[in-house]
C-alpha cells in the first residue's frame, strides 16, 4: 500500500514571506519546532519545521536533508511570537526567524574540552616527577595546565595517561549557568516600596498576562521592587525563566552587579558586545530552560525561553528600544506582544515613561504603581535655568558663568561634577573659511564630525571616516578648515584649561570602546578618582555617583531642533534622566540647564519640577492632531541609486495608495537627509486613527506595486526617528 508523501513547511532564516514546503523522508520524525537542514539551490541551508500536512503536492519536492536531532525544538509561543511580530512590523517572516537564530553555533554538539585527572592507579614505575604530578592530579587539569603545576614537562603527563594512573574527562565549554536564590535577603524597602512589590508579587502569582508600570523619580529603587517580582517568578516555578531588557550595553555592566548582590549569580546576558562563544553558551541554555535570568539588550527579546514567567523593560521610554537598520521594530512594543503570547507578567520600569506607555496606563491597559520619593535621606535634585541670552559665554567657550561658579564651588567642596553635552568628538561640523564648504560625507548628505583626539573625520550615520585634510577639498585653500560648535572632546579642553588640577574624563562611545574600559572608568568615577565626568547620554541612565552632586547640561536646546514630534517629549526625559544622577546619597545635589529657550514648555516645566503638567501638555497638544497615543503613525522610505529614479518610484507608489477611511498620507517628499550611502531616499509619513490596522494598510500599498530590483522600501510602524 502507497502513502502519500509527508509534506513539512520548513521556515527559512531568508527574507521570505512564508515556509517552504519540503518532503520528509521515511522513517524520520521532524515535529514542528524542528531545526533542519534542507537544500535552497544552491546552498544547503538550517530552518525550521513551522507545520506538516498530508495533502499531496502537485509538484516534485526537494527532500529534508537532515534533522539535526541535538538542537532543542524553537517551542511553539515561540513560533507563534515571530509570525505575529512579523505581521506587526511589515518585515518578512523569514528576517524575524534569522533574528531568533543569531547564534547557528548553538545547533552543533555542545563543544567540550578534553581534561585530565588521577584514576586511582598507581603505576608500576614511580619517579619524583610523577608523584609531583599524581599530587596535583585530584582535579580535572588540562595536560599542559597539569605538567605546569607540577613543574615537568608534558612527556611525563603522557607516560601517566599511558599507565592508566591518569584518564581523561570531557568538561563542557558551555556549562549551566548557576541557579539563582531568590531567598537571599532583599535590601529594606520603603512603605512605598514594599507596597510596589507586594502587587508586583500579586501580578506575578497570577500566571497569565498582566501588564505594569513602574512609574519612580530618578533613584526612588525601582530596580530593588522589580526584584521582588523576579523572586517571586523564581520561587513559584523551579523552571521560570525572567528576562530583564535594558536599553544600553553601559547599563546591563551596571546592573549585573546588583542581581549578583540579591540572587547570589550573575546572571546569563545578551548584547552585542558578547563574543560568539558566550552568545552561543546563552542561547543553548535559554533554549534548554537552564538559564533562568536573561538581562540583554533588545535582540534579548527573540532567544527562545521555554518558560518565560516575567518580561521587565527597565528605562521603557529609552529611544535604544527602537532598531532602525533590518527589521525595524520597537522592543518595547514587541514585549509587551510576547507576554501576551507567553500568559506571563511584564513591567514597564521608567522615571519618564513614554506617552505611550502612560496613555495605556491612564485607560487602565496597565496598572500604574508609582514611587515619589528617594529612600533614605537622598533628595531629588534642585534643577535651575541659565538663560544663556542674558548671560553669554566667551568665544569658544560652552560654559557660561552661572555653570562655571558652580563646577569651582564644587571642586572646593571635594565633590564631583558632570557636564553633558549629547554631541560625540571635538566639533560637530567642520567648514572652510575661505568658502565656506561644510564637509560631508562622499555618499550621504551627513556633516562629518571631527574627532581630534584620532585626527578624523567621522559620519556617525553610516560610520564613514577620513583623515581631516589639510586643504578643502572644495576650493583648495590651506589650513581653512575649521570645526564649528562644541563636542565633548571640545568641552574637555575648554574645561582642561578654565580648572586646573581638575580631573577630568570623557564618556561617549568613541572614549569607552569596551565593557571593559567602561566598567573601570564608572569604578574609578564612583571610588572619587575623577572630579568632572563630561559625557553624552550615556552617562544618564543607570549610574550612581556617591559624591556627585552636580550636573551641567552645556546645551539643552540641542534635542529641540529639527521638527520631531517627539523632540519635546524626548528632551525632557533625557534632561530629567540626566540631572537625576546628582545628589544620590547624603550630599543635597543641583543641575544646572543652560538654554537659549528657557520659557519653552520642556526646559521651563522640567526646572519647575512638574513632570505630570509637561506630560498633560504633551498630551493635549498630540491629541489636537491626531498622533500617537491618540492615533497611529507608520513611515515609508524609498530609496534608489538615482533621484531621477527615486522620484519615479515615489510618483508610482503613491498612485497605487489604497483607499481607506481613518488614514491619512503626506508625501512624497525627500527625506531630511536625502541621500545616505549614495542612495537618495524619498519618504511618505502616514497617519491613522487608533481603530486602523496601520500594519495591514502598510503591508497591502506595498504589495500593490511593483518596483524595480535596485529600489528599496523600509517600512516604519510608529517610527521614532524622521531622519
Amino acid at each position: 500500500m502507497l502513502f502519500p508523501p509527508r509534506i513539512v513547511s520548513v521556515l527559512l532564516p531568508q527574507p521570505l514571506p512564508e515556509p517552504f514546503d519540503y518532503e520528509l523522508p521515511e522513517g524520520v520524525e521532524a515535529p514542528p519546532g524542528s531545526f533542519v537542514v534542507g537544500p535552497l539551490v544552491p546552498r544547503e541551508v538550517i530552518g525550521v519545521v513551522w507545520g506538516e500536512r498530508t495533502v499531496p503536492s502537485n509538484r516534485k519536492l526537494k527532500p529534508v536533508l537532515e534533522v539535526i536531532a541535538q538542537a532543542p525544538l524553537l517551542p511553539a509561543n515561540m513560533r507563534t511570537f515571530i509570525e505575529r511580530a512579523a505581521k506587526y512590523v511589515c518585515a518578512p517572516v523569514g528576517n524575524l526567524l534569522a533574528m531568533a537564530m543569531r547564534s547557528r553555533e548553538a545547533l552543533d554538539e555542545p563543544p567540550v574540552e578534553l581534561l585530565v585527572v588521577a584514576s586511582g592507579q598507581t603505576p608500576e614505575r614511580m619517579t619524583p616527577a610523577r608523584e609531583k604530578v599524581l599530587a596535583e592530579a585530584g582535579a580535572p587539569l588540562s595536560g599542559a595546565d597539569l605538567a605546569r603545576a607540577a613543574g615537568v614537562s608534558s612527556g611525563v603527563v603522557k607516560g601517566l595517561l599511558d599507565a592508566g594512573a591518569l584518564t581523561h574527562v570531557e568538561r563542557s565549554l558551555d556549562p549551566p549557568f548557576p541557579l539563582p536564590d531568590p531567598e537571599r535577603p532583599p535590601r529594606d524597602l520603603t512603605g512605598e516600596q514594599k507596597e510596589a512589590a507586594g502587587y508586583l508579587r500579586d501580578m506575578v502569582r497570577d500566571n497569565t498576562y498582566r501588564a505594569a508600570l513602574l512609574d519612580g523619580v530618578t533613584g526612588s529603587g525601582k530596580t530593588e521592587v522589580y526584584f521582588e517580582a523576579i523572586a517571586e517568578a523564581l520561587r513559584r516555578d523551579p523552571d521560570a525563566q525572567v528576562l530583564v531588557l535594558l536599553p544600553e550595553i553601559a547599563l546591563t555592566q551596571a546592573v549585573t552587579s546588583r542581581f549578583e548582590d540579591r540572587f547570589g549569580v550573575v546572571p546569563a546576558e545578551w548584547h552585542s558586545a558578547a563574543g560568539s562563544a558566550a552568545r552561543r553558551r546563552v542561547w543553548r541554555e535559554v533554549a534548554a530552560g537552564r538559564a533562568r535570568i536573561v538581562v540583554g539588550a533588545r535582540s534579548a527579546l527573540f532567544l527562545p525561553y521555554r518558560k518565560l514567567r516575567l518580561i521587565i523593560v527597565d528605562e521603557e521610554h529609552d529611544q535604544s528600544y527602537k532598531q532602525e537598520e533590518g527589521v525595524i521594530y520597537h522592543a518595547r512594543d514587541l514585549a509587551v506582544l510576547r507576554a501576551s503570547i507567553e500568559q506571563c507578567a511584564i513591567i514597564l520600569a521608567s522615571a519618564t515613561p513614554s506617552l505611550e506607555t502612560m496613555a495605556n496606563a491612564q485607560q487602565g491597559k496597565y496598572s500604574h504603581l508609582k514611587l515619589s520619593a528617594r529612600p533614605g535621606v537622598a533628595q531629588l535634585p534642585s534643577i535651575a535655568r541659565a538663560d544663556m541670552r542674558h548671560a553669554p559665554t566667551d568665544t569658544n567657550r560652552w560654559i557660561g558663568p552661572d555653570l562655571a561658579a558652580a563646577i569651582t564651588q564644587t571642586l572646593a567642596a571635594k565633590e564631583q561634577a558632570l557636564l553633558f553635552l549629547n554631541r560625540r568628538g571635538y566639533a560637530p561640523l567642520v567648514l572652510c573659511r575661505a568658502c565656506g564648504e561644510r564637509l560631508k560625507a562622499p555618499d550621504s548628505d551627513s556633516w562629518l564630525v571631527e574627532h581630534r583626539y584620532s585626527g578624523k573625520l567621522v559620519c556617525h550615520l553610516t560610520g564613514y571616516t577620513m583623515d581631516k585634510p589639510l586643504v578643502c577639498p572644495h576650493c583648495g585653500a590651506k589650513g581653512s578648515l575649521t570645526g564649528v560648535g562644541p563636542g565633548v572632546e571640545r568641552l574637555a579642553e575648554e574645561v582642561h584649561t578654565r580648572f586646573h588640577g581638575a580631573r577630568v574624563e570623557v564618556l561617549s562611545s568613541d572614549t569607552v570602546t569596551s565593557p571593559d574600559a567602561l566598567r573601570e572608568l564608572i569604578t574609578r568615577m564612583e571610588n572619587g578618582a575623577i572630579d568632572i565626568l563630561i559625557g553624552t547620554q550615556i552617562v544618564a541612565k543607570g549610574h550612581n555617583f556617591p559624591t556627585l552632586t552636580l550636573v551641567g547640561v552645556v546645551d539643552a536646546d540641542a534635542g529641540l531642533r529639527g521638527g520631531d514630534l517627539r523632540a519635546g517629549e524626548r528632551t525632557f526625559q533625557l534632561l530629567l534622566q540626566v540631572a537625576g544622577r546628582a545628589g544620590r546619597a547624603d550630599k543635597p545635589g543641583r543641575a544646572i540647564i543652560q538654554t537659549y529657550a528657557p520659557d519653552s514648555p520642556a526646559i521651563a516645566l522640567l526646572a519647575a519640577g512638574d513632570r505630570d503638567a509637561f506630560i498633560a501638555y504633551e498630551m493635549d497638544q498630540r491629541r489636537l492632531v491626531g498622533f500617537p497615543p491618540y492615533g497611529r503613525l507608520g513611515a515609508i522610505i524609498l530609496s534608489a541609486p538615482s533621484a531621477e529614479q527615486a522620484n519615479e518610484c515615489a510618483a508610482a507608489f503613491s498612485a497605487a495608495q489604497p483607499n481607506a477611511s481613518g488614514v491619512e498620507v503626506w508625501g512624497p517628499a525627500p527625506a531630511p537627509i536625502t541621500v545616505l550611502r549614495g542612495r537618495h531616499r524619498r519618504r511618505f509619513l502616514v497617519r491613522s486613527d487608533r481603530n486602523v490596522d496601520l500594519s495591514a494598510f502598510l503591508a497591502a500599498w506595498k504589495e500593490r506595486v511593483k518596483l524595480p530590483s535596485n529600489v528599496r522600501v523600509a517600512l516604519d510602524v510608529e517610527p521614532y526617528s524622521f531622519m
